[in-house]
């Protein structure tokens, strides 16, 4: 049986997250999700989404998480859920001719995030405004909720798995890209 704030319900949580931030895109709560972009004041929105943590210790990690995806969805009337990680999603970065491994820009964003002892907010803020400017998918947000619940984790190696993920060789037959 696993406790209250064991992977499973970190997962399902984060499910459930993801399923209420694309409900207020889908109903164009525009004022909602403009709330949720407000970093410095606190809203019943942002509280809103930390209540989607079954453990009260990752309400903020809830909170931040939903304030990315309101960065991405600013405007946007047609949600997505995202996929992959973010260092997949990072690989997207760039020009049509350079991206991911291949636009320096995004090989500095992604060695500054994989780098960080602390989760990098800001540079997961900046990445998320650079797939959106790219008009690229951003990562899976209930899978970002995940890893950045276990990014002190050194068994889950999460950055390293981003890295891994960011420099992975192209494959044409590949459509997720």
């Amino acid at each position: 049986m696993s406790s209250a704030g064991g992977p499973e319900a970190v997962q399902s949580d984060a499910a459930r997250l993801t399923a209420w931030l694309m409900a207020l895109v889908r109903e164009r709560q525009y004022g909602e999700l403009a709330q949720l972009r407000r970093v410095t004041a606190g809203s019943s929105t942002r509280y809103q989404a930390g209540w989607h943590a079954s453990d009260q210790e990752k309400r903020e990690l809830f909170e931040q998480v939903a304030f990315l995806f309101a960065v991405y969805h600013r405007g946007v009337s047609v949600p997505t859920p995202g996929y992959g990680s973010f260092g997949g999603a990072a690989r997207r970065i760039g020009r049509p001719s350079a991206r991911g491994p291949e636009d320096p820009g995004a090989t500095r964003l992604v060695d500054r995030v994989v780098a960080s002892r602390r989760i990098p907010w800001r540079h997961l803020q900046h990445g998320i405004a650079r797939l959106r400017a790219c008009e690229q998918r951003p990562p899976s947000w209930t899978d970002l909720v995940v890893d950045l619940d276990r990014w002190h984790d050194r068994k889950a190696r999460v950055a390293y798995r981003w890295a891994v993920d960011f420099h992975e060789p192209p494959n044409p037959r590949r459509t997720d890209r």
